[in-house]
């Protein structure tokens, strides 16, 4: 049979195919999930990047699928595809779900709580280091580190779409958005003195000039409709059209050497308020000016921007009064001066070469004038001595994070674990000969259920299974398992217990659903329910069904992966334990009757259906040893064992079949019990005889 059994999986596996991932949204899908203002522009790449426009039809970010850049595998061995819309100053304006496979959100608790995790992105921007969960401990977030809250009962769900989104981003950002910051912007810093005047502060190129002539600006406009708009650079081609100067006012050093005593306190004011705002001084002593006709204080000037590695940088002016120090020359003191402002935490590095961009504009006609222009543009950085870069925090890898989150639940389980295996490898016989033995199994098993099962969320699932064997197939990473390590350390000790017990350290003692199925049992046994028990013939044919079942399990992941999470719903472990059977009534109809069937027929979903009973099966083929005593009488002639074992595990021949045993100890007991095992009653009766006929 097993023989049979693995063959049959063995073909399963040659005779499929990989599946294909899922092909990029097209372009009307993708259209109908932007949401206004914004419209979809144009594609940028082959993995799915989209140009993403405002409402007058300018570049306002990206648009793109995490599944073509990080297709990270979920649980059920899909990716978790998810539509990122960002801004150009690498905030998250939306994320919503395109598609996913995830077991507990399909049917499981509602894709309602996977949407509003994602709803915690918008106004976030990738300079953020954001992580799933709590602060460790219970205190405030601190640490620079932004945190998201998960989802109960899918913590690793979860953390594997914020890997994918985080990893999906950051290849757009460094393709599409070389200038925006990955962490904490440079800020100045408020006590580095230094004495500075102008001549210092030109000699180190902390205000710099630049100075366009008519001339420029005339060549510029050549051969265009607008050559001839402005006589005063025909007239004049040598004179200075722009005469800029520029200065960064967020070190105090330079703002004291540039700014009267009044001015300077005046900006500290603002900075006080403003915050993270970079001050930028410009001055313009020439005929063109700063600002146009129909400028109005407090917003972005028309004729000025910013931008740095090519990406525009928010620009508006500050509403200060500017008083230039008085030992500044006559000619500044004479000019057009304004303090604009710029955000850092959008990623603005006053540290790095940005450009200023000055508009020239030109009118041509009366009636309706068509306007023309150019652009003039003059480089600038700061000085990195005036300035602090704040340590960037960095987040732990999402499987330290998961441990972190967890680690109370994980002592607690490390210490239930090592008691229970220490308890059967070494005081197996001591437990099994309790008078109270029965009291305290069921003891352990409400545990399991209560702890692992109902709050830890420690029930194991063959969707592990098939997704691992999907991931093995795809040739994908692992790293999804380690996100959930309560499960982990569970499927650790199983796997362990195969090489001292086979399936029975799982099955028998550590399965919530398996548990469930016990104390209904118990329950049927108190009622005096008739109990069902099928023919030594029939209860070898229907532990064939769990292989069976199993093998279509693994068809399916090669066949119809898409499916994977619908045909896993054979087990009744997700809405049992999982979701406490808060579901559709179909699923909770479906699990009861199992805990209803079981309080007549011991454990039927365990011996017949249970796929991954069929697994931890052909696991325990990897068994070291026959751990159960046996004696020559046992099968010939006695046969208690065999009767009294509720999982048909004792052959006739009085063997154990350990793909069978779920490890319930009940032989132990019979085969260490001087008034219940027949080979030691009858040695004891022989005993007596000879005891008394040698007393004669």
């Amino acid at each position: 049979m097993r023989a049979l059994i693995l063959r049959i999986l063995l073909l399963c596996l040659l005779v499929t195919s990989a599946p294909a991932r899922a092909e990029p949204l097209d372009r009307d899908a993708m259209a109908a999930r932007i949401l206004p203002p914004f419209t979809l522009g144009e594609p940028l790449n082959d993995k799915g990047v989209w140009s993403l426009l405002n409402a007058g039809g300018a570049l306002a970010g990206y648009a793109f699928e995490t599944e073509p850049m990080a297709p990270l595998p979920g649980f059920s061995g899909s990716a978790i595809n998810l539509l990122v819309l960002l801004d150009l100053e690498g905030r998250f304006e939306h994320v919503l779900l395109v598609s996913h496979n995830e077991p507990i959100f399909v049917s499981g608790l509602g894709e309602a709580a996977f949407h509003k995790f994602f709803e915690q992105y918008r106004g976030h921007s990738i300079s953020d280091s954001l992580v799933v969960g709590t602060p460790y401990g219970g205190g405030g977030a601190g640490g620079g580190l932004v945190y998201l809250d998960g989802v109960t009962k899918a913590t690793a769900s979860v953390r594997i779409a914020h890997e994918s989104i985080l990893a999906a981003t950051l290849q757009v950002a460094r393709e599409k958005m070389q200038g925006v910051a990955t962490g904490p912007p440079a800020y100045p810093d408020p006590d580095h003195q230094e004495d500075l005047d102008f001549a210092s502060l030109q000699a180190e190129g902390l205000i710099r000039r630049t100075t366009v002539r008519n001339a420029d600006v005339q060549a510029q406009f050549a051969g265009t409709l607008w050559e001839d708009d402005d006589p005063e650079a025909l007239e004049n081609p040598d004179a200075p059209f722009l005469d800029l100067w520029i200065a960064d006012l967020g070190p105090p050093a330079v703002a004291r050497a540039l700014l009267s005593e009044d001015g300077f306190a005046e900006l500290q004011d603002f900075l006080e308020i403003s915050g993270s705002d970079e001050p930028i001084l410009v001055i313009e002593t020439a005929r063109h000016g700063l600002v146009s006709p129909d400028f109005v204080r407090n917003t972005s000037p028309a004729w000025l921007s910013i931008t740095q590695d090519g990406l525009p940088v928010a620009l508006r002016d500050s509403d200060i009064f500017v008083e230039l120090h008085p030992d500044l020359p006559e000619a500044l003191q004479d000019g057009v001066a304004m303090v604009l402002r710029t955000d850092r935490r959008l990623g603005f590095d006053p540290t790095r070469d940005w450009t200023l961009g000055v508009e020239a504009v030109r009118s041509h006609g009366m009636l309706q004038p068509q306007i023309g222009s150019v652009t003039l543009t003059t480089t600038y950085a700061s000085d990195p001595r005036f300035f602090l870069r704040p340590e960037i925090t960095t987040p732990l890898a999402p499987w330290q994070e998961a441990l972190l989150n967890r680690q109370s639940d994980l002592i607690l389980l490390a210490v239930f674990l090592t008691g229970l295996v220490a308890l059967l490898a070494a005081r197996m016989n001591w437990l099994a000969g309790l008078a109270e033995f029965t009291p305290v199994r069921l003891g352990i098993l409400a545990v399991v259920t209560g702890f692992i099962g109902w709050w830890g969320q420690g029930q194991l699932s063959i969707v592990t299974v098939l997704a691992t064997l999907r991931t093995a197939w795809e040739g994908a990473s692992f790293a999804y398992l380690l996100y959930d390590p309560f499960s982990l350390m569970i499927w650790a000790v199983a796997i362990l217990g195969f090489v001292a017990w086979g399936r029975g350290l799982f099955c028998g003692w550590l399965c919530p659903f398996g548990a469930l199925q016990e104390f209904a049992h118990h329950l049927g046994r108190l009622l005096r329910l008739p109990q069902i028990e099928p023919s030594a013939v029939w209860d070898k044919r229907l532990k064939s069904v769990k292989y069976i079942l199993l093998a279509g399990l693994v068809a399916t992941v090669f066949i119809a992966p898409t499916q994977i999470d619908t045909v896993a719903e054979i087990e009744p472990f997700k809405t049992a334990i999982t979701v406490f059977f808060i579901r559709e009534w179909y699923y909770v109809a479906y699990a009861a009757l199992w805990l209803v069937l079981g309080m007549v027929l011991f454990k039927g979903f365990c011996r017949y259906v249970c796929p991954l009973g069929a697994v931890m099966a052909i696991g325990g083929l990897i068994r070291g040893r026959d751990w159960i005593a046996r004696r020559e009488a046992c099968g010939s002639p006695c046969q208690l064992c065999k009767v009294k074992c509720k999982y048909g595990a004792i052959e006739p021949s009085g063997k154990v079949a350990y793909s069978e045993c779920f490890q319930c100890l009940d032989c132990v007991t019979i085969h260490d019990s001087p008034s219940q095992c027949v080979p030691l009653i009858l040695a004891a009766r022989r005993e007596e005889r000879s005891y008394g006929v040698a007393a004669k």
